[in-house]
């Protein structure tokens, strides 16, 4: 009897996996988020410096996650993860042990790259063992078990802040990223047991490099992904800092962020299975960024609790309609070899993007304040928006049976 399927997991046993993975290490890396800037404060750093801190991570995150993902299928997809999961865990004891804000850019810069390393590698994963008519949903189901981690972590970072300090915070999420890397470690099967065969992706040369800059559909999903993780940089960095000043406590930013992140996981699979239906998956793209620069200006005129709380709903949904069509859509642009460079290069915008808010709206905000500060970025990720919709507009989506 030829017993070969039942030793390769289907479909949604992968999927199930890599979600499980994703939201362990998106949970403790961001346990970290609202807590870091404020324990950059204990240690004297001023409003500048913070958004440097935030900054470093960013761009290690950016500046690898391009390189990393065109040479993943070459180091090995489950290697690659595992080691940027070593990185993360190994960033968060750091964390413990730090006592100067300088010390905090060196780590965060580290943690950055664990990230480029981790990202890009289980996007593709997710890409390679996905049937193509469910794109879409694969990454609504994936992003929904990012943006779970990204939202519980965040609460949970808070309180245990509140409860008992900065350093467990930082000891708890890195005992969780190693619980992750074990799982990782012992569920996921490697890449070339579970996926079809694909050419090897070229080098990267001038051939590559022409055939991207001519991609305008492409260019023009990372254009979108900047734009919208600009907004998301802001929030993140210079939120904890904004709402603290409002009198909020660290348990109340907590669930400030909490929210943000349930809707933006809630809302990622009907929206996934939105995206499949629909034969523009850009125009989702558009009103979703929309969407996240008005909340952008929500915040700066926020001066209550529950008025955080509902401008991070109206940011969650948006950014859950916006960010699911453009993984997706930045999967069908570019044909399967070129998977891990595109994905690469969307990890890229993601971090590049939060990295500028990140590093240049500190020296703004001593000027002009969070208020202004704010509706500042809800302009530029308008504009960005705008133009991100020029590059794609031209996109149609490949046709494909259903898979039953």
């Amino acid at each position: 009897m030829n017993t070969e399927p039942s030793r390769t997991p289907s479909y949604p046993t992968l999927l199930f996996i890599c979600c499980m993975v994703v939201l362990g290490c998106y949970f403790g890396t961001y346990m970290r988020f609202p807590v870091v800037p404020l324990y950059a404060q204990t240690l004297g750093a001023d409003t500048v410096l913070v958004g440097m801190i935030n900054a470093a991570f960013l761009l290690g995150a950016g500046t690898l996650s391009l390189p990393l993902g065109l040479v993943v299928h070459r180091l090995g997809m489950k290697l690659l993860a595992s080691v940027g999961l070593l990185m993360l865990a190994l960033s968060s004891f750091l964390l413990a042990l730090s006592h100067t804000p300088h010390q905090l850019i060196w780590i965060y810069l580290l943690s950055g790259a664990g990230l480029a390393a981790f990202g890009p590698t289980t996007m593709s994963y997710v890409a390679g063992i996905s049937p193509p008519t469910h794109l879409g949903r694969s990454y609504g189901w994936y992003s929904t078990a990012i943006y779970t981690g990204m939202s519980l972590g965040p609460g949970a970072g808070g309180l245990v802040a509140e409860w008992w300090g900065f350093p467990p915070v930082f000891t708890i999420s890195g005992v969780t990223i190693l619980a992750t890397l074990a799982g990782l470690w012992f569920f996921l099967p490697r890449a070339r047991q579970v996926m079809p065969a694909t050419p090897p992706p070229p080098a990267l040369g001038r051939a590559v490099l022409r055939e991207v800059s001519q991609n305008l559909p492409l260019l023009g999903a990372w254009l979108a992904t900047a734009g919208g993780c600009f907004g998301l940089g802001v929030f993140l960095t210079f939120l904890p800092l904004h709402a603290h000043a409002q009198g909020l406590t660290y348990g109340q930013i907590g669930l400030v962020f909490a929210a943000q992140g349930i809707l933006n996981a809630l809302s990622r699979l009907p929206f996934g299975h939105l995206s499949d239906r629909v034969q523009q998956r850009n125009l989702l793209v558009i009103w979703g960024l929309l969407g996240i620069a008005v909340s952008l200006a929500g915040y700066g005129f926020s001066r209550r609790p529950f008025e955080f709380i509902l401008t991070a709903v109206a940011m969650g949904l948006s950014m859950g309609l916006a960010f699911t069509s453009v993984a997706a859509l930045t999967v069908e642009t570019v044909a399967p070899e070129l998977r891990g460079l595109a994905m690469g290069g969307y990890n890229s915008a993601i971090y590049l993007g939060m990295m500028v808010s990140s590093a240049g709206l500190g020296p703004i905000i001593s000027r002009i304040g969070f208020r202004n500060s704010f509706v500042l970025t809800a302009v530029v990720t308008a504009l960005l928006t705008g133009l991100s919709h020029l590059l794609m507009r031209s996109f149609s989506r490949p046709s494909h049976r259903p898979v039953r």
